[in-house]
């Protein structure tokens, strides 16, 4: 009984993680195509990908997981350049769209 309780909460947590990891990803998605539309270059792919995951302390000292994902875009269509999108928690804190100047949130 003890064995199959742990099971099932283990597999609702593995089951949250993942939608929540889904949830933050597409936050990165719009904030890197904002980023791209404001620079005036292209996002390419439309997509963000997963480079790391900590935990890591907010402005208020919590812990939240912080994590980083990476997106290509291009200015002239025949380039590919990297840029970066932060986020701690659902709240993106760093976005830095390559050799660009990096944006605070």
């Amino acid at each position: 009984m003890l064995f199959e309780t742990l099971s099932l909460l283990a597999l609702c947590l593995l089951a949250w993680f993942w939608l929540d990891g889904i949830k933050v990803r597409e936050i990165g998605v719009r904030a890197a195509r904002r980023a791209c539309e404001r620079e005036g270059v292209q996002l390419l792919d439309d997509t963000v990908a997963f480079r790391s995951l900590r935990p890591s302390r907010d402005e208020d000292g919590r812990m939240r997981l912080r994590r980083v994902f990476d997106f290509e875009y291009s200015g002239s269509g025949d380039d590919r350049q990297r840029g970066s999108v932060v986020l701690l928690g659902r709240e993106v804190v760093l976005l830095d769209v390559g050799a660009r100047k990096p944006t605070l949130h």
